[in-house]
């Protein structure tokens, strides 16, 4: 007895989400099983830790307020493919209620996006049906599934009808925004959120419409404390699959909570990706031979996309090269990668110092900050972004008319990564306007550019970075 130690848990921070939202500021970071995955091995110096899924998600969120104009072709699987599709170019087409519709209008939604044109007339139809959608942030399909939430709703029954589950606390609070937003003409709707930090009693009975949730919490809301009946839930929307499959436990959670649905609830699932361990789970959540809408990828094409190579044998020749070829030809706005952290520091100090408008994006920077410099190199305050390849998963900015890569991409373990290479040089060249990409290799490197070349079976020009006239050329 004497040996034994009892550790005492320490509280956890409540977190009054409704003041948050509300107030109008910025979510707090909460660091639990609900949030993203915590690694237990940290970084070495100078390096970053993986971007995960969930930071991945979140970022795209946090950047795409507005709608994305997607390119990629959508494909539906229904069990009778003679059946006409139907698609609205309206949302009166879709005869919405009148309060719902002016919660549309008022943000912002003109008309229907490419998903929601095919998507919406579906969810929408009676007898409700399942849905499988891959989509990606910015696509309208957070918009889509609240829309069908809020039209499915029964103001009148004080009761939870609909159930919303996010992998993240954060995530979760992405759609109450939307939720809250897109509600506010409907009087007496209540939404109500299952996050860690909310605090229920055993036993009490919610008289909220809405449930948007973590699967851990809202397990615990359901069984262990019962205060909701999940037998009533009319509509079941598991969104972000792709992160919640990666995030440990959350599979089996979110497998049990919608076993104990009844069998005539509307199940919806989305995801931004379409791999076979998304098909496998979405398959197993929703049931009754559900639509399936898939993207068509998108081929990002390097037929517009100028490639050059610079031979440096140092990093000062490197900083030279670069400082020669932003004094020669004129850039409107170019993105800069970067191996590691240290790299991307040293060089934004030098272009600062060379009278460049610089934002630096690095992976220890919490999402929200990251959301930030890009909004703000997207808006043009800043000419120039430097960013390390960690950091720079999961990001999409248009504009851009010169890639330096400034070091050669290569996988986790030092193989040359054509994948993300292609990425990178694919923020140029968009919407049939020439790009240019430049490539810095020395010795160790020219291995890489070889294998990229070969991979695409295009050739990269050599470039001489002392000769001004032929830089000058690229631009022509």
């Amino acid at each position: 007895i004497d040996a034994l130690t009892i550790k005492k848990d320490e509280p956890s921070a409540e977190v009054n989400v409704e003041k948050v939202l509300t107030a109008g500021g910025d979510a707090p970071t909460v660091s639990n099983e609900n949030s993203a995955e915590n690694p237990t091995e940290k970084p070495k110096e100078g390096e970053e830790k993986e971007t995960t899924k969930s930071e991945i998600s979140l970022l795209q969120k946090l950047l795409h307020s507005g709608l994305v104009n997607s390119k990629s072709d959508i494909e539906v699987l229904r069990k009778d493919p003679s059946s006409p599709l139907h698609s609205a170019k309206s949302f009166e087409a879709l005869h919405l209620k009148p309060e719902l519709l002016k919660g549309v209008y008022a943000m912002g939604f003109n008309a229907p996006s490419k998903i929601q044109e095919t998507a919406l007339p579906i969810l929408l139809a009676d007898p409700p049906c399942n849905m499988i959608a891959q989509s990606q942030s910015g696509t309208g399909k957070t918009a889509a599934f609240v829309l069908t939430m809020l039209s499915r709703v029964d103001i009148t029954q004080r009761h939870p009808q609909c159930l919303c589950l996010a992998p993240t606390y954060e995530l979760a609070l992405q759609i109450g925004d939307v939720t809250k937003e897109m509600s506010k003409h409907m009087g007496g709707l209540g939404i109500i959120y299952a996050v860690r930090g909310e605090r229920v009693a055993r036993g009490e009975r919610l008289d909220s419409h809405i449930i948007i949730g973590t699967p851990g919490t809202v397990m615990d809301w359901a069984f262990k404390l019962r205060v909701f009946d999940v037998k009533k839930i009319r509509v079941f929307v598991l969104d972000e699959a792709d992160v919640m499959i990666s995030l440990q436990g959350h599979q089996d959670q979110s497998y049990r909570l919608q076993k104990a649905l009844s069998p005539d609830c509307q199940m919806l699932l989305f995801s931004a990706t379409y791999d076979a361990d998304v098909m496998s789970f979405a398959e197993k959540i929703i049931p009754n031979d559900p639509f399936i809408i898939k993207l068509r990828r998108e081929e990002e094409s390097l037929d517009n996309i100028k490639q050059f190579y610079i031979e440096c044998s140092s990093q000062r020749e490197k900083f030279k090269a670069l400082s020669n070829i932003y004094g020669a030809i004129s850039i409107g706005q170019s993105m800069i990668f970067c191996a590691t952290r240290r790299t991307a520091s040293d060089l934004a100090e030098f272009m600062k110092s060379e009278g460049h408008a610089v934002g630096l994006l690095s992976g220890e920077l919490p999402i929200e900050m990251r959301a930030s410099i890009i909004k703000r190199f997207r808006d043009g305050k800043e000419k120039v972004l430097i960013t390390t390849n960690v950091s720079a998963r999961g990001i999409d900015v248009e504009q851009v008319t010169v890639v330096v890569n400034f070091d050669l991409p290569l996988t986790m373990d030092y193989k040359p990564d054509c994948e993300t290479y292609l990425h990178r040089i694919g923020r140029t060249g968009r919407f049939g306007k020439n790009g240019i990409a430049i490539n810095f290799v020395d010795g160790r490197s020219m291995a890489t550019l070889k294998h990229i070349e070969k991979h695409f079976g295009r050739k990269i020009a050599k470039l001489d970075a002392d000769d001004l006239d032929e830089i000058e050329k690229i631009t022509t």
